[in-house]
Formats: C-alpha cells, structure tokens, sequence
C-alpha cells in the first residue's frame, strides 16, 4: 500500500487542541448571546402586540412581522403565543419577587417586616405600569382569556410566591392561618385598586395620592394586628342616658 505525504493528517498538539476548544466555546458563547438578543426582541415586540390587542387578538403573525421574523423563525424560539406572554408574566414576576426579597426583613419585629415587604411589591406596581396591566390582564379587559389552566395556575402560583412574605408576617404577629390569608388578600386589594386609580389617573378625582393611602391603610392595618391590640377587648359605645 503506497502513502503519499498528502494524505498525512497533522495530529494537534496539546496547545492546538486547547485553542480548538477555547474558539468553540468562543463561538458557542457567541451563538447564546445573539440567541437571547433575538429572543428578547421577540418578548419586546410581543409585548407591544399584546397592548393593543390583547392575549386573544394577537397572533404569532404579527408578533414576528413586528420583531423583523417569519413567523417560522418565531416557532424556534416560542411554542405559541401563550407561551410567549407566559414568558413575559414570568420574567415580570421574577422582578417582582426580586423586589420583595430585597426589601428588609426583621426577624424580631414582624410589625416592621410585614409594611416593609408590602411596600416593595406596591412600589414595584408603581413604579412599572406596565407589569401591572400585564400581570393582572388589564391589556385585554380583566380576565386571563387565552391562557391555559396550567399556565395561569403556574403564573398565580408565582404571585402568591412574592406576595408571601406579607403573610409570614401577619401569621409570626400571631394570627391564625386562615385570617392571615384573608388579611393579606385585602392588602393585596386594597394596594391594586389604588394602583389601578393611579393608572388611569381617576385618583385625581380625589385629589389624593396613591403612596399615601397606601401607607395610611398599613400603619392602621399593622396597628390592628398588633398583638396587643387583638389581645384588648373590643370597646362597646355606650350612649348615655341623655342619647348623647
């Protein structure tokens, strides 16, 4: 059998090969970046289909013609277009979440934790309108149309997740389970609707501030709950003989 010098193959040396895999690791790194820079515009275009027509009157259509994609381009990125905003309540509620675990907790003074977590995730809503109207639906009227029960059951699940701190409070200042859940419910009420009268600007009417109110409702709400207070008898007025 005759060989030729040209069908010799160089085997790399160990310097080579440790080259070949630093480009590739290079190059795949490469790959990754410009995957999550295309998929971060598909978010950001399907985020401003969503807030003219809602989880039902959009389609994986128009979200590619508004991110520069086919939509065959799009279904390597996203299944749907659920799975999109899906994408886009998760990402909002891990921001969320981080805002919450940022916020300062006492360990000795749940009375002090309790208004320090509330105010992060009322802040958080504030301060990203956005993320309001996406996570409470309100780019397509107020019920979660479109989503399936799995999804919306994951992404609720999510919320409860931030808004736990809250209740961990309320139960280590010495409520039951069940109406620490029921106080929290409200907080979480009563913050979203002042939210909500920021949004559209109807809290003018009052010619009042949401932040404000906002603090009001915790400063009564944490006195109530205080162990003390719940521990005092309820105080029955009692008219006089005069009906004063």
């Amino acid at each position: 059998m005759d060989v030729h010098v040209s069908d010799l193959v160089e085997v790399p040396n160990e310097a080579q090969q440790e080259a070949a895999l630093e480009r590739r690791a290079q190059r795949l790194q490469r790959q990754q970046t410009v995957g999550e820079a295309r998929r971060a515009l598909v978010l950001e275009a399907a985020r401003s289909v969503f807030e003219a027509s809602g989880l039902e009157g959009a389609s994986m259509r128009e979200i590619a013609r508004r991110a520069g994609y086919t939509p065959g381009a799009l279904y390597s990125y996203f299944e749907s277009k659920e799975a999109i905003y899906g994408a886009l309540l998760e990402a909002s509620l891990s921001r969320l979440q981080l805002a919450v675990d940022e916020a300062r907790s006492f360990k000795t003074s749940p009375d002090k934790t309790l208004p320090s977590k509330a105010r992060a995730w009322f802040e958080f809503y504030a301060q990203n309108p956005r993320d309001l109207d996406l996570g409470f639906y309100m780019v397509h009227g107020m019920a979660p149309r479109g989503l399936t029960s799995d999804l919306n059951h994951a992404l609720n699940a999510r919320l409860l997740a931030a808004l736990q701190p809250c209740e961990d409070a309320m139960l280590a200042m010495g409520l039951d389970a069940a109406a620490a859940r029921q106080e929290n419910a409200a907080l979480f009420a009563h913050g979203v609707g002042l939210l909500l009268l920021q949004h559209t600007r109807r809290i003018k009417l009052f010619g009042q501030q949401a932040e404000h109110l906002f603090e009001h409702y915790l400063t009564h709400l944490v006195a109530r709950l205080s162990p003390s207070a719940q521990s005092a008898p309820a105080k029955v007025e009692q008219a006089d003989l005069f009906g004063r």
